[in-house]
């Protein structure tokens, strides 16, 4: 029997074991950071920039208006109308400028009136009183139509001004009369008068009667003569702090 001879093909000896090397393995190539179409690396805050507020145009300012400009000889005028009827005379003539198409030559109607504060009865309220009872002023062109249209406003009697010719006012008198009307501290009006019995009805000498002695319209204050042990003592009280004793 013919023996077998085997021969490993790669010329080891019999027995022996083939160390199988392990495939290699190929070498994966390394990864590449992760970025992104602008370049940035992976898990990196994109600064993402602010629109742009649109720039505002600059806001135009508007010109002050300008003060009404009334045509050369235009003057101010004194209107005699029924006491008590002043505004409803402004409002009739008023409304006759509309009608009649005169606003080109009369051009401005006042009731001459002041802020006052009344006191009556220990209560205070604010009025307004008229400056010239049974008057009005009236701003125009003085021709024959605006006579006309303002000496037959009802509850007009006349101009003021020798016969039926107007005369017209002095200019320095009309501001003393508007800067009348815009004072900012009204005046303070009361029923008492010097010599007059009153009775304190607040403050610590209340109950107590006394003869008014002197009044202080601007300060609001008055003083009472109050007699104590058989002697007049001066006492000076707020307009609110006194009343006046019915006989």
């Amino acid at each position: 029997m013919d023996e077998e001879l085997t021969t490993p093909s790669a010329g080891l000896a019999e027995g022996e074991e083939i160390a199988a090397s392990p495939p290699e393995v190929e070498a994966e190539p390394e990864q590449e950071e992760m970025t992104s179409s602008a370049g940035l690396v992976e898990g990196e805050e994109i600064a993402v920039p602010l629109p742009q507020a649109e720039a505002k145009p600059e806001q135009e300012v508007e010109p002050e208006e300008e003060e009404a400009q009334v045509p050369e000889g235009t003057r101010w005028y004194v209107v005699h109308t029924y006491s008590g009827y002043e505004n409803k005379v402004k409002r009739n003539l008023d409304q006759r400028i509309r009608y009649l198409g005169v606003a080109d030559q009369i051009f401005d109607i006042i009731v001459p009136t002041e802020e006052e504060i009344e006191i009556k009865e220990g209560q205070r309220r604010t009025v307004q009183r008229k400056i010239f009872p049974g008057y009005i002023l009236v701003q125009m062109l003085l021709s024959d139509d605006t006579w006309h249209v303002v000496r037959h406003t009802p509850g007009v009697t006349g101009f003021v001004g020798p016969g039926s010719e107007p005369v017209s006012l002095p200019e320095h008198e009309v501001q003393a009369i508007l800067k009348q009307m815009e004072a900012e501290a009204p005046k303070i009006r009361v029923e008492f008068t010097v010599g007059q019995a009153v009775r304190i009805v607040d403050g610590p000498f209340a109950d107590f009667e006394g003869v008014v002695d002197e009044i202080n319209q601007e300060k609001g204050k008055v003083r009472v003569l109050v007699s104590f042990f058989g002697r007049e003592t001066p006492i000076e009280l707020d307009f609110m702090q006194i009343e006046r004793l019915v006989p």
